[in-house]
């Protein structure tokens, strides 16, 4: 009784709070939605920097600068940086040991590079003419690099080195002192033992100090490409391809409409009218007693495209010297192709050439090397880029399988006959057939000839 006449009156605002709420704040809390968070603020893109932006202007606007400094600085060879660093340190070590023979070598040394600088300055007034003689050759054959050197100054020229760089190699040569007006010639011959492309090239002469301190380099010529072609065979006429217009050859395949008349036949349902032969047909009816009608027969006039594919994948292949057969293979199914005025591609990997003419498709030749570019990859490329083919000669290597051959004949036309050419050293003339494709063996090149005589191409 004592507790509730000590409890304390409830405020009439509070009950009607409890009546509204009787399980609480927690309760109330529960039925209140929760609140979406905001969405992130995108921060606009920060502009760069000023140090950022001075620092591109200052390295625009001072390139020209460093481009001539780094061209002033390459003139100095590793002895005359050796000579400046000695002479840096020996200035260091005189300065601050007070040593009397340091000052001596910084001396001696700064004599040196104003002596070696002071005879390294000065222009050059030549003329200059490089000649290749002759600019393609075969492999065996002689070629000869000339260079002549007029000098155009009015004042002698004295010693003066001058390199042309041949390939991997190079010919260095030291003129003797030239009069004003003057010339001096050389000649260097060039070994062609291998198919090759040679870059002979610039000339550049070298102008520097006794002591080979500084050393300036000019290059006076373009280079020029010395190519070296394969070794071919001659060979029989290929004879005629796949009919593409209306010129060439006459064959036995006979056709609907075409130029060669070869003869009559009785009309069947689907023939054009425009070749049924009135004249031949009136005589017929009336010694038949019956209505017949004879059609013109032509046959086919073949102007044929050949492509020569050389399989350059290293895996096709044992040995370089098969490699070399097989170019040699190809070059020399090109040649005679082009000497019957046929349309050729020449594909060697990625060098490639459509209906060129015969020295630009024996440099095609001169380029090509083994990488790791597929026969079908090359194929597709002949698709692409010559639609028109009528035959294909697949130059490859001993190690090329049969299944390989058989995928490159898929991915061409139908009705382009395709023959293989396998390179096998020391192996005897080899034909067999693979899925109506022909696939030769040779073994050297002077077995070429037999392996594509009349016979074998039938």
């Amino acid at each position: 009784m004592e507790a509730l006449a000590s409890a304390q009156p409830i405020a009439p605002g509070a009950r009607s709070r409890a009546r509204r709420n009787p399980l609480g704040s927690r309760a109330s809390a529960a039925k209140k939605p929760a609140r979406k968070p905001a969405p992130p603020r995108l921060r606009p893109k920060q502009a760069p920097s000023r140090l950022r932006t001075w620092t591109r202007s200052v390295v625009r606007y001072t390139k020209p600068v460093w481009s001539r400094v780094g061209s002033a600085l390459s003139i100095v060879s590793p002895l005359g940086w050796t000579v400046i660093l000695l002479t840096a340190v020996s200035w260091v070590l005189a300065v601050t040991v007070h040593w009397l023979e340091f000052a001596y070598v910084t001396v001696f040394l700064l004599v040196i590079l104003v002596i070696a600088l002071v005879l390294s300055l000065g222009r050059l007034k030549l003329g200059v003419r490089l000649d290749v003689d002759p600019r393609r050759v075969t492999v065996g054959d002689t070629a000869a690099t000339r260079v002549e050197i007029v000098n155009q100054a009015s004042t002698p020229l004295l010693g003066l080195s001058v390199e042309i760089p041949i390939g991997e190699s190079a010919a260095r040569y030291h003129l003797p002192t030239v009069p004003p007006g003057g010339h001096c010639e050389e000649v260097t011959l060039i070994p062609t033992s291998r198919r090759a492309v040679i870059t002979v090239g610039p000339v550049i002469s070298q102008r520097g100090d006794p002591f080979n301190v500084f050393r300036r380099q000019v290059a006076w010529t373009p280079a020029i490409e010395l190519f070296i072609h394969p070794r071919i065979v001659a060979l029989e006429s290929l004879g005629s391809g796949l009919l593409r217009d209306l010129e060439g050859q006459a064959t036995n395949d006979v056709s609907t409409s075409d130029l060669a008349f070869h003869a009559l036949r009785p009309y069947t349902p689907g023939d054009d009218r425009r070749f049924i032969h009135w004249r031949s047909s009136a005589k017929l009816s009336a010694t038949a007693g019956m209505d017949a009608f004879l059609v013109r027969q032509f046959l086919d006039t073949r102007r044929s495209h050949i492509a020569v594919i050389v399989d350059v994948d290293a895996t096709s292949y044992a040995s370089q010297a098969e490699f070399e057969l097989s170019i040699s293979l190809g070059a020399s199914v090109a040649v005679r192709a082009l000497t019957d005025d046929l349309d050729i591609t020449v594909l060697c990997g990625h060098h490639a050439a459509v209906r060129p003419p015969r020295q630009m498709a024996l440099d095609t030749f001169s380029r090509a090397g083994m990488e790791t570019y597929t026969l079908a990859e090359e194929t597709s490329a002949l698709v692409k880029a010559a639609s028109d083919v009528s035959q294909a000669i697949v130059c490859t290597g001993s190690r090329c399988n049969v299944g390989t051959l058989l995928r490159t004949k898929s991915m061409l036309p139908q009705e382009v006959r395709v023959i293989a050419l396998r390179s096998d050293q020391g192996a005897s003339v080899g034909l067999r057939q693979a899925g109506g494709m022909d696939v030769i063996t040779v073994g050297m090149l002077a077995d070429l000839p037999l392996a594509l005589s009349a016979e074998v191409m039938a």
